[in-house]
């Protein structure tokens, strides 16, 4: 490897080899001359002079891509299509004269596009339900554990662990609906022509518009999508980049809302990410972990969720059937935003397969508030033994402010219960209160939600999608 030039983090860090090879120049090529053939296929099916032989020879050479003759052809007319295309015909003289007949650059340039765009969005949905199915395996385990909940990050009412886990899992369902959505949604360009008016193909086909429709759908069907998009100018709408990222960068944000959560979550130490045997600097000290993964994928979501300001620009700035002043920031957003997904995604696997939850931290936490809480209830037992309910509504609130001051202004332990018991006018003793907190009495319906979820939405998608369960990610460092 050289080190005196700048090389991406994404691809010595962060993105698997998988998604790094979807948008490498060999994928790319490769699926150009696939475009290729497609095209010179459906000219012959639809009666043009190409042969059998012509195509066999464009097929024995699919792959075998003369990077050499390219760069050196791209040197001299400046134009990396034509230079492929010039590359293709050294290879193939017979079939010279009918590779990308008829069309434009973006035959290959955009139709490339969206090909990559589908094959990436279903390497990011098979991981994003994984992690989904790992999420889904945690709040089963952790449904019913009492834990503080939190409003405005102050203690509220009680939840559990396993509920809170639903709230992470609920925001990736509504990502994993939209991904889904879009890809739907996705068309090939087709071959649209220098303006998006087919002219080159009127010409080539005399006028006959059925065949020209015809050459179309048989490209996508080869190319394994339903349909093309119905009008263009040269280029398909860039609105599609937007629309796709914008599904990337909703997986993003919710990556980040559980990145957050788990890093205070371990600033409290009532959960961890997962700790490697090996692992060293500050993230080991013997008194503290940092959460470094979860920092990872926070700082690699902000970079995806601002990341879709670029075609959001360029789809608003394209000057009628089309301008170049995409392409360079069209080639960067769209692959970094794919890559940058893809990490969040390994990281999350990662984390979501191993995280570390301490019990007795979670209920020494819940312990320490819960008298506060819990004080409504106390009142309402200390009223059925024959205590006045105003009289000792005010007694609460005195209590609650001086053990508030212990806790606050003294740093020391919660002692309301123990002014509670010791003022004749309640009437309780201390087992008795104590049977009051316990926290399985404040959580609601949070057990039985967490298994509605799971049995009504999770299982479901899970059940739907059991080809691909069972990924999990190696991180790069």
């Amino acid at each position: 490897m050289e080190h005196n030039r700048y090389i991406s983090p994404f691809s010595t860090r962060y993105a698997s080899d998988e998604m790094q090879y979807i948008f490498s120049e060999d994928h790319k090529f490769k699926t150009w001359r696939k475009l290729w053939i497609a095209l010179a296929k459906a000219e012959k099916a639809q009666g043009l002079a190409i042969t059998d032989e012509q195509i066999a020879e464009l097929e024995r050479n699919q792959d075998n891509i003369n990077y050499d003759v390219a760069i050196k052809r791209e040197k001299e007319c400046r134009h990396d299509v034509m230079s492929h295309v010039y590359a293709y015909g050294v290879q193939c003289p017979a079939a010279k004269g009918i590779i990308h007949l008829g069309a434009t650059s973006c035959y290959v340039g955009d139709n490339t596009d969206v090909i990559v765009m589908k094959e990436a969005s279903q390497v990011v949905r098979r991981k994003l339900i994984n992690v989904i199915a790992l999420l889904a395996d945690f709040a089963n385990k952790y449904k019913d554990m009492p834990a503080l909940a939190y409003t405005h990050l102050q203690p509220a009412q009680l939840t559990t662990v396993g509920k809170r886990a639903t709230l992470w899992m609920n925001e990736l369902v509504m990502d994993l609906n939209q991904l889904d959505y879009q890809v739907s949604q996705l068309a090939l360009l087709g071959s649209k022509g220098t303006t998006g008016t087919q002219a080159s193909f009127v010409e080539l086909f005399e006028g006959d518009s059925v065949k020209i429709k015809a050459v179309e759908q048989q490209i996508a069907t080869e190319m394994g999508f339903e349909k093309v998009v119905p009008v263009s100018g040269q280029t398909y709408s860039r609105k599609v980049d937007f629309y796709l990222l914008s599904a990337l960068a909703g997986i993003a944000q919710s990556a980040s809302k559980f990145s957050t959560d788990l890093r205070l979550l371990q600033n409290f130490k009532e959960m961890e990410e997962p700790f490697e045997k090996h692992q060293i600097g500050s993230s080991a000290m013997p008194y503290k972990r940092n959460p470094m993964r979860s920092e990872r994928i926070t700082s690699l979501a902000r970079y995806v969720m601002v990341d879709i300001l670029n075609p959001a620009f360029t789809a608003g700035t394209q000057w009628f059937e089309r301008t170049l002043d995409d392409s360079a920031n069209k080639r960067i957003s769209v692959a970094e935003a794919f890559l940058a997904t893809d990490a969040i995604l390994n990281i999350l696997l990662n984390v979501c397969d191993g995280l570390v939850v301490y019990p007795k931290v979670v209920r020494q936490r819940v312990m320490n508030e819960l008298p506060f809480m819990a004080t409504e209830n106390i009142m309402m037992s200390a009223v059925k033994k024959g205590g006045d309910r105003q009289a000792l509504h005010e007694k609460l609130r005195v209590h609650s402010i001086a053990a508030a001051a212990v806790v606050k202004e003294e740093g020391g332990k919660n002692d309301l219960i123990q002014r509670i018991c010791a003022d004749p006018d309640f009437g309780l003793e201390l087992h008795e209160v104590e049977a009051i907190l316990d926290p399985a009495n404040f959580t609601g319906r949070a057990c039985e939600q967490v298994e509605e979820y799971l049995n009504e939405v999770i299982h479901p998608i899970l059940d739907a999608n059991q080809k691909i369960l069972g990924e999990h990610a190696e991180l790069n460092v």
